[in-house]
């Protein structure tokens, strides 16, 4: 029987119980990894200010270059999906043991830039107090780069073969550990002393450095693995695998990069408003980010499904799951929408800002309700077209509209350069107006997108 003729609601029921299966443990993770951010922003707003405002912008240099670099990397996912779909199990660990030199040369790159931030920093005009405090905190986290590009690509690995609970146990227990560390190294203690902010950082390449180390024995011994041959076979980099590697995860890369540095460059520009303004941006962001990982986390599990039924040749059930993916996404945020909305008080008062800041994360948080649903839409339509290994077009589209729309159009309506701006647009809620509508465009182009290249691979 054709699938296609069954009805939506019969393919939810069908397709949601797959996805969910792979989701549940990588949203597990991926709010432990989230709680990081979480924990660091706030412990440092209860130590001061100024170290929550060199915090968010430190932070947003780091993530610019922590998800353009590893988005690269996490193109192993969906070439190890199709390759677990086809059984083709030695190869995934040739793919694995590639990118792995890959992630090395990455992880150079990454160092470089990370302590030589001026350029980023003087962006967003703050005081040198400030600055300083950012540039320590990026020196210390440029030290568990490696650790961070090997760590990618084991998670891409274990996505790719239906393994996410291994990353998430970890991922749980490095979250235990930061707690303890994160006060340790902020609020001093046993002989260390008081380091604020960048306290956050030393907590997490511990974290980072124990992740690597423990998962690399685990991996090398673990009877799971064996198939793979990972580790039991040496490669030297092979410049054609790391080139094909290169071709599908630099768009992805890119257009990591393209919407972290949308949000980046929006705290740049909004510390020209005070480090009030920062502060209470910097909650919101937080906040976003956070329930961001839902929609995430069913979006990195509908590729990894996705990938698998594209390499069992299954591509009539490869396209349903799409869909299915993007009604069951906009049906969740939806209602995280709602309840963030209707408990926005009970989730301001888990920051314990100042007032100052309270009042302008108050503003601001409309907009994180608001935009649920378009942000569900382009990031399931964008991870499922990963799957299909394409990458390029929604770079384009990233760009344009992420860009060219969200952050051009967010700074000419915060900064009051266009002919009659509303007040209600102007300063931070301009940069988050244009981000919410640039959303919308993107989820529009991708979801196009999406149903064209699933047409022409039926076809």
């Amino acid at each position: 029987m054709n699938t296609l003729t069954l009805p939506w609601y019969a393919r939810l029921r069908r397709d949601v119980p797959q996805i969910l299966q792979l989701a549940i443990p990588i949203l597990l993770g991926q709010l432990a990894i989230i709680t990081f951010g979480v924990m660091d922003t706030a412990m440092t707003a209860r130590y001061s200010t100024d170290d929550l405002a060199a915090l968010g912008m430190a932070a947003s240099i780091f993530i610019s270059i922590y998800v353009g670099l590893t988005g690269i990397l996490s193109a192993l996912n969906p070439i190890g999906g199709q390759l677990f779909g086809a059984k083709k199990y030695q190869a995934i660990g040739e793919e694995t043991r590639q990118t792995l030199w890959l992630s090395l040369i990455l992880a150079g790159v990454g160092m470089f830039v990370l302590n030589h931030p001026d350029l980023f920093i003087a962006i967003g005009e703050v005081s040198p107090e400030i600055a300083e405090k950012a540039k320590f905190y990026l020196m210390i986290l440029s030290f568990s780069t490696p650790a961070n590009m090997i760590m990618r690509t084991y998670i891409a690995l274990h996505n790719a073969i239906s393994m996410p609970k291994m990353i998430t146990t970890l991922q749980v227990i490095g979250l235990m550990l930061k707690i303890p560390l994160n006060y340790l190294f902020i609020f001093g203690g046993l002989g260390i002393p008081a380091m604020g902010g960048p306290g956050c950082a030393i907590a997490t390449s511990i974290v980072q450095w124990f992740w690597v180390i423990t998962l690399t024995l685990i991996i090398w011994n673990g009877s799971s693995y064996k198939q793979f041959h990972i580790f039991t076979t040496f490669s030297k980099p092979n410049l054609r695998r790391i080139w094909e590697i290169l071709k599908l995860g630099a768009p992805i890369g890119f257009s990591y990069l393209i919407e972290v540095t949308s949000f980046a460059f929006m705290a740049l520009f909004i510390a020209r408003f005070g480090t009030s303004v920062l502060a209470g941006h910097q909650i919101i962001a937080n906040m976003g980010t956070v329930i961001y990982m839902v929609p995430l986390s069913l979006s990195i599990a509908t590729m990894t499904v996705v990938a698998q039924h594209l390499g069992a040749k299954d591509d009539v059930r490869s396209e349903e799951v799409g869909w299915s993916a993007v009604i069951f996404n906009v049906f969740v945020s939806v209602v995280i929408g709602a309840m963030v909305w209707i408990f926005q008080d009970t989730l301001l008062s888990f920051y314990a800002p100042r007032e100052e800041a309270r009042l302008i994360a108050k503003q601001l948080i409309f907009f994180i309700a608001l935009y649920q649903v378009c942000d569900a839409m382009q990031v399931t339509a964008a991870f499922i077209l990963r799957g299909y290994k394409v990458a390029f077009w929604p770079m384009v589209i990233y760009a344009g509209s992420l860009w060219g729309i969200g952050l051009l159009g967010g700074y000419l309506m915060a900064f009051n350069k266009l002919p009659h701006v509303p007040e209600i647009l102007q300063g931070a809620k301009g940069f988050w107006a244009g981000n919410s509508i640039s959303l919308g465009i993107a989820a529009f182009f991708l979801l196009m997108l999406f149903k064209i290249t699933a047409r022409k691979k039926l076809h």
